[in-house]
């Protein structure tokens, strides 16, 4: 990659004019941004032989790191922009999405990696903890828009809350699968025990105080913001983003808590403080800007990897599409339908909240930061980025093509 920087410079600026003039070139298509960014880069993948190999495996730890800080910056932008306030009633389609449809579709796709890749368990549980999470970053076409401009009707208020929490809910299940193979890598059993440990301090301690640290920060930094004594309008948009981010984060990180879940709830606790205020607005912004542009480099050396994978023969068997098309196409939307079931909205809006579990980034993320603990073999590491790069590719095509005509079908309520 070194001998080739400069020009891998020149894909990224092409890649980010392609984001700027994106709104004007394809305005009237059904053609998404990453769908468009993507394409770029498998082309340049494929087309650019003298690359060095962009091998997942060997490079864990920059994807971990890099795909990290473009969900962080997104959780935050999810947070910032949701008008709604927090009440059961209007959170309940969220709740039951994350409790019902997200472990449908953990169990359901480990069961799929289990017994169609002949995974180990560990992995295959891990398989469908990195697939269970809705995307945040590649969902933000879909999701409510800036703050207090009205556009928040359920559907995209539910796919905006939902994938701002399962991120960090992704989490224990993730934790899990790393457990499971640790155990087995040094020949012991998976025992009652670990299971009890792992449900009391991964699953209830971590969400718990992720939570409680998201709160207290994101209350803590709007007293500073918009304190008696302190201009906001003097206070720079992007020092606040990043320290909202950052300090939720460190601090959550730092008791042994999901960081994931606290940055969200810090960012939606401190849109929550003079919740009508326009400097939420400008937050919102420099968030949105920031976001994109760490999404297109990462989608087009997403891109690029694919491309040197069918540049390479990698063997893509016909049960990997079969299974990402049933997931994407039959396992969330069940599972969404079941979760929704007895809820009193519309059947098309049931419908869209459900088809558009769009998976992505948030992927790459938690497979990388597992694959890098070295417990999982490396036969069964390889099916499982095959996999997921499959999924995260269909995902990409299908619900950019099909995002805007399920939401126009929904009614246009707002809360």
């Amino acid at each position: 990659m070194i001998e080739n920087y400069n020009l891998f410079l020149l894909i990224c600026g092409i890649a980010f004019l392609l984001g700027a003039l994106f709104p004007v070139i394809f305005k009237r298509t059904s053609i998404s941004l990453p769908m468009l960014q993507v394409s770029f880069g498998l082309m340049m993948g494929y087309w650019w032989t003298s690359l060095s190999f962009l091998d997942p495996i060997n490079n864990g730890i920059i994807i971990e790191k890099l795909t990290e800080i473009v969900i962080l910056v997104s959780l935050v932008g999810a947070g910032i922009k949701i008008d709604t306030d927090f009440s059961w009633q209007l959170w309940r389609p969220t709740v039951r999405l994350l409790l019902i449809t997200m472990p449908i579709g953990i169990f359901a796709m480990a069961g799929l990696g289990y017994y169609a890749f002949g995974l180990s368990l560990g992995a295959a549980i891990l398989l469908g903890a990195v697939l269970a999470p809705t995307d945040p970053v590649l969902a933000s076409s879909i999701q409510v828009g800036p703050p207090n401009t009205g556009r928040e009707d359920t559907p995209r208020f539910t796919l905006t809350s939902e994938a701002g929490l399962n991120d960090g809910l992704a989490f224990p299940f993730v934790y899990l699968a790393i457990k499971i193979a640790e155990a087995f890598s040094e020949g012991n059993a998976f025992t009652s025990e670990m299971l009890w440990s792992w449900f009391t301090h991964d699953v209830l301690w971590k969400i718990g105080a992720g939570v409680l640290v998201g709160v207290l920060v994101g209350k803590a930094m709007a007293k500073v913001v918009f304190s008696k004594h302190t201009r906001e309008t003097t206070i720079s948009q992007g020092y606040v983003v990043i320290a909202l981010t950052l300090v939720a984060y460190g601090v959550a990180e730092y008791v042994h808590s999901y960081g994931f879940i606290a940055v969200f709830v810090a960012a939606f606790a401190f849109r929550r403080s003079e919740c009508e205020h326009s400097y939420h607005q400008k937050l919102h912004d420099f968030a949105e800007q920031s976001e994109g542009l760490l999404m297109s480099l990462v989608l087009v050396v997403f891109g690029m990897f694919l491309g040197q994978g069918l540049q390479a023969g990698v063997e893509l068997t016909w049960r990997v599409y079969v299974v990402s098309f049933t997931f994407l196409l039959l396992i969330r939307p069940i599972g969404g339908f079941i979760a929704l079931s007895g809820l009193h909205l519309p059947r098309t809006e049931k419908y869209a909240i459900s088809a558009l579990g769009i998976r992505g980034i948030g992927t790459l993320y938690y497979l990388s930061y597992a694959l890098n603990t070295d417990f999982f073999a490396e036969d069964d590491a390889l099916k499982l980025w095959i996999v997921c790069s499959i999924v995260i590719l269909t995902s990409i095509f299908i619900h950019g093509l099909s995002a805007t005509r399920l939401l126009k079908m929904t009614p246009k309520e707002h809360h």
